[in-house]
């Protein structure tokens, strides 16, 4: 009948929580006619406890709670027997955190990819817009690239009439986060036909060298 319960849970659980203020949790031994002690692992890392912190309760604080943490477990262990134990795992959640503006430069008909990265918990959604209106979607022009963290945008052979802003949002139920993209579609260049000018500087440099071959008598005769 030995076991061990977190926060009032026998059983591995999930503890939401939010990024910033922290967190508590409390191991206790239930069960037990005797002194039991107890050792704190966050992942495979044990938790260093004080003398005082060990034996039949062990508490631990995570303070402060960051994103880093989301998904993080922290396990609590009877030491004699480390079957005996009880994890917790952190579902820390936070609005997507998305800012700033980025100024692009690209030639007419080459491609461009507008890509936003952003975390959130819970995950997001997004939309783009373009000049602040709903950017509508030309077929197998527009191209949409989602993750749980990245959102892209790719445009295919842009135009002039591409020029403008574009706004990333990405929402949650959290809150929301934006970000611009300045996009300038400047002409395109002439090709530089590289080519065509080793195709003439070759003939040229043979013409002069049957020049000289047909006039080297000539030449002989002078010096």
């Amino acid at each position: 009948g030995l076991e061990l319960s977190v926060n009032n849970h026998a059983a591995d659980f999930s503890l939401s929580t939010s990024a910033g203020p922290p967190v508590s949790l409390s191991c206790l031994v239930q069960n037990s006619s005797q002194a039991e002690e107890l050792l704190w692992y966050r992942e495979g890392g044990k938790v260093d406890l004080k003398d005082g912190n060990k034996v039949n309760v062990s508490n631990i604080c995570i303070s402060p709670v960051t994103k880093s943490d989301n998904g993080v477990t922290f396990t609590c262990k009877l030491a004699r027997d480390k079957s005996v134990q009880v994890s917790v795992i952190l579902d820390v959640q936070f609005p997507p955190q998305l800012t700033g503006e980025e100024s692009l430069q690209i030639e007419e008909n080459k491609d461009v990819t507008l890509t936003c990265n952003a975390k959130s918990n819970p995950q997001a959604q997004t939309a783009w817009y373009k000049n602040k209106n709903t950017l509508i979607l030309q077929q197998n022009r527009y191209q949409l690239y989602q993750t749980s963290e990245v959102f892209q945008l790719s445009i295919k052979t842009v135009q002039k009439s591409d020029n403008g802003t574009y706004t990333c949002v990405v929402k949650s139920a959290l809150g929301e986060g934006r970000k611009d993209f300045h996009l300038i579609v400047e002409d395109k260049k002439p090709v530089f036909p590289t080519e065509a000018v080793i195709a003439a500087a070759v003939v040229v440099t043979l013409t002069v060298l049957f020049g000289i071959v047909a006039r080297k008598d000539k030449i002989f005769k002078v010096w």
